[in-house]
């Protein structure tokens, strides 16, 4: 980038910020990020997006934005979810790069100066984290949680990093690459992935929040997890019907049982308990492979309504635009 005159001027990072009721958190993230903010050879400016909070975080935002030029904030008219945040950022971020952030500081503002510096200068498109550690995490979350990268990179052509996190620094080929998926169930992890481009990574062991409770309980991880999985393979659409062959192969082979067993044998059919526990195991197959066509359905049902993926409350941006 030239300035005025021909003097080269610093390249512009900007943080994209989800926040959904973190008013404890805000003013902490703003000024630890700020303390090494002359680590880093460049401009930034921050976009807050405020995903319908019910606490404070709006006010927050709109007083940091009058003491700093830097922030600017979007404010959904609802919750719409983590991923419409992580959307909407770099669609209204103009910088150069851009860094995903969470705001509780589970993401170390220590690691930015070095990532920043693998894409800069290092020729990397970006610079991804992951959590060597889980450390804090109650263990059966911790082993759900390797169970879904490993089940992930088995049945999925788009490889995830097992522990990897949001915290991502890209340059502006790999924002604008991840624009051009419009896609309204969206599974960030899994986009990072399948764009390609060259990445580092960079490990951390994990941090526990600096405020506030974590917004993600396990059954939220769990419905996450599974959009990731419809996302980004049809593996199981495949295990459904081999379910279905098999039954229908068993069936066959107890009905010759059956059939043969009264032509030399002559005895009556016995056994009801037997009978009602196949039918049962039966019923829930059926059910299961229902269950995931299930799925599939009902986000293609979503994608075909061509809803927007977050509706804007509130505006405020850099140069005075405000909507």
């Amino acid at each position: 980038m030239l300035a005025l005159g021909g003097k080269k001027s610093l390249e512009l990072l900007s943080i994209v910020v989800p926040c959904f009721n973190e008013e404890a958190t805000i003013p902490i993230f703003f000024k630890t990020v700020e303390r090494i903010r002359g680590q880093i050879q460049a401009d930034i400016e921050y976009c807050f997006v405020d995903d319908g909070s019910k606490d404070g975080t709006l006010a927050i935002l709109r007083a940091l934005r009058q003491k700093s030029d830097v922030v600017h904030y979007i404010s959904f008219s609802r919750n719409f979810g983590k991923e419409a945040a992580l959307y909407a950022g770099p669609r209204h971020a103009r910088g150069d790069y851009v860094v995903f952030m969470d705001a509780d500081l589970q993401d170390p503002p220590s690691l930015l100066p070095d990532m920043y510096k693998a894409v800069s200068e290092e020729g990397y498109d970006s610079a991804a984290t992951r959590r060597v550690t889980r450390a804090g995490e109650p263990p059966i979350r911790s082993f759900f949680a390797r169970l879904f990268y490993r089940l992930m990179n088995r049945i999925s052509r788009t490889e995830l990093v097992d522990g990897a996190r949001d915290y991502r620094l890209m340059n502006r080929k790999f924002v604008n690459a991840l624009l051009e998926l419009a896609e309204y169930n969206r599974f960030s992890k899994g986009l990072f992935g399948w764009v390609g481009f060259r990445t580092k990574w960079f490990a951390f062991e994990n941090v526990e929040r600096v405020a506030g409770e974590t917004k993600w309980s396990f059954w939220k991880l769990l419905l996450y997890a599974v959009d990731g999985i419809v996302a980004f393979s049809t593996v199981p659409l495949i295990v459904s019907t081999m379910f279905g062959i098999l039954s229908c192969l068993a069936s066959f082979v107890g009905i010759l049982f059956v059939v043969i067993r009264k032509l030399i044998i002559g005895d009556p059919i016995q056994g009801w308990a037997s009978t009602i526990c196949i039918i049962l195991l039966m019923g829930g197959i059926q059910l299961l492979c229902t269950g995931i066509l299930g799925q599939y359905l009902a986000k293609t049902y979503l994608e075909t309504k061509k809803r927007p993926v977050y509706i804007i409350d509130e505006l405020k941006l850099r140069g005075g635009v405000d909507h």
